[in-house]
């Protein structure tokens, strides 16, 4: 009788134990189902903001030969304050540089008075990210390198010699 009883026992403890793992595995399915689909959200969201398919009549970096691509770069780098967010005022600290395409048609024209135009430079990207919140400017920095692209684009009667901005060492406090 002893060792039916155990094994009674031995199975309902198994039963229990299945049952525990059953619904540990469907809380944690699904908890991981929505963590996945966050993810695949976030990878595409960047996917849309880096501009993988780009419009007609843009160009992009991986379209401009290397030894065609020439820098410039704002020499030293730019404190912005941000706008100001539900709490304390907020600062950016930048350096930009801008990537020019020396095979451009314009490039003749404009390329030799680019470092001229620092200081209109200088108000483009003031303008630009002055007009976002510190939250806002830590999301969507790939908008602002576009928004300052266009302006600066438009500064130069609309030519496109001038064909990406980028930010290195930014710092947001």
């Amino acid at each position: 009788m002893k060792k039916n009883l155990l094994s009674i026992l031995i199975l309902g403890l198994t039963v229990v134990n299945i049952l525990i793992s059953a619904v540990t595995l469907f809380s944690v399915m699904t908890t991981n189902l929505k963590t996945g689909k966050i993810v695949a959200d976030v990878a595409n969201a960047i996917s849309i903001n880096t501009g993988t398919g780009s419009a007609e009549g843009d160009v992009t970096q991986a379209e401009v030969p290397i030894e065609d691509i020439e820098t410039y770069s704002i020499p030293e780098k730019m404190t912005i304050a941000l706008k100001p967010s539900s709490d304390d005022a907020n600062y950016c600290m930048v350096s930009v540089f801008f990537s020019i395409n020396t095979k451009h048609k314009d490039y003749k024209k404009y390329g030799a008075t680019v470092a001229d135009k620092e200081k209109i430079f200088r108000s483009i990207v003031n303008d630009v990210i002055s007009e976002y919140t510190i939250d806002e400017a830590r999301v969507n920095q790939t908008e602002m390198k576009k928004r300052i692209l266009k302006k600066v684009q438009e500064a130069y009667s609309g030519s496109d010699f001038i064909f990406d901005v980028s930010f290195s060492d930014i710092v947001f406090q």
